[in-house]
C-alpha cells in the first residue's frame, strides 16, 4: 500500500464516523481505490462473502470488476454504534448493489450491508456481505429479475 506524503491535514479530519464511512464509499465506487486509501489505516483488514480476505481498496475495485461488468451501491443508511472499548466506532452501511453482470444483464434490489470498524479517523476493519452470490446461482430469484 502507498501513502500519500503527510501534509498535516487528512481529508477525513473533523468527519464523524459515518461520514468517514460514506465518503470511503463514494470514492471506492467510482472506483478509485487509491483516492479510497487515504480513509483507511495501514493495518486495514477486509473480509469480502465467502470469508475473502483482501489488505487495500484496490483489492475490492479489483473483485467487483471480477465479478461485475460494474456495480455500484445505493446507501439507504448508515448507523453507528459505539465500540466496546470507546476507542473506536462501529458504522454499517446498509442498502442495494445495482449495476450489470458480467454477460451485460442489468440488476438492482441486491441488498448489501457493510460493517466499518473505524479507530481514530481511520477505517481499520471492513466486513461486506450481499445477495450476489445467491443471484449468481439462481438467477431466477424475484430480486434478481428486478422484481
Amino acid at each position: 500500500m502507498t501513502d500519500a506524503p503527510d501534509t498535516g491535514a487528512h481529508p477525513a479530519d473533523g468527519l464523524s464516523p459515518a461520514q468517514i464511512v460514506d465518503e470511503y464509499l463514494r470514492i471506492l465506487m467510482i472506483p478509485d481505490p487509491a483516492g479510497a486509501r487515504r480513509f483507511v489505516s495501514p493495518a486495514l483488514r477486509i473480509r469480502f462473502t465467502g470469508g475473502r480476505s483482501m489488505r487495500d481498496p484496490s483489492e475490492c475495485a479489483a473483485f467487483n470488476a471480477g465479478r461485475y461488468r460494474w456495480v455500484k451501491k445505493r446507501i439507504e443508511r448508515t448507523e453507528t454504534v459505539a465500540g466496546g472499548n470507546g476507542a473506536e466506532t462501529v458504522v454499517y452501511s446498509l442498502g442495494t448493489l445495482y449495476g450489470e453482470w458480467p454477460d451485460g444483464r442489468a440488476f438492482e434490489g441486491n441488498r448489501y450491508v457493510d460493517r466499518y470498524v473505524v479507530r481514530e479517523g481511520r477505517i481499520v476493519q471492513m466486513d461486506v456481505w450481499n445477495d450476489s452470490a445467491e443471484w449468481m446461482l439462481e438467477p431466477g430469484l424475484p430480486a434478481a429479475a428486478g422484481a
